[in-house]
């Protein structure tokens, strides 16, 4: 009984997609579909700039706003994360340089101290 069930279905299945397919490829319906789809993407642009609008009315930032907003900020991340590779990098060869002689470091810092202490 399944079977049968399942056979009738599959030729009635196969024979609607035939005429489905048929009928949608029609330029009687292809013609007013597209005429709805144009229509129908007229209205919502009217309805995307009235409502922009009402939002920048009310002095809240619009969707283009918001969109620009979040470019400013990706470009702002990808140039901190740029900096902060060139920080690491610069890091790893300072680690990788030979250290300065004693002497030299501590001159150095005793002139860091002098140095600091005019500035107070």
């Amino acid at each position: 009984m399944w079977d049968q069930w399942k056979k009738g279905f599959d030729q009635w299945e196969n024979a609607t997609a035939q005429l489905l397919e048929e009928w949608l490829k029609s330029p009687l319906v292809l013609g007013p579909s597209g005429t709805m789809l144009s229509t129908m993407m007229k209205a919502k642009l009217a309805s995307d700039r009235a409502m922009a609008q009402l939002w920048g009315g009310f002095g809240l930032p619009t969707k283009r706003d918001q969109e620009r907003t979040l470019h400013a900020l990706n470009q702002l991340e990808a140039r901190l994360i740029d900096l902060e590779q060139k920080l690491e990098d610069a890091e790893d060869q300072r680690a990788a340089a030979p250290a300065p002689a004693p002497a030299k470091a501590a001159k150095a810092s005793a002139k860091d101290a002098d140095a600091e202490k005019a500035a107070r």
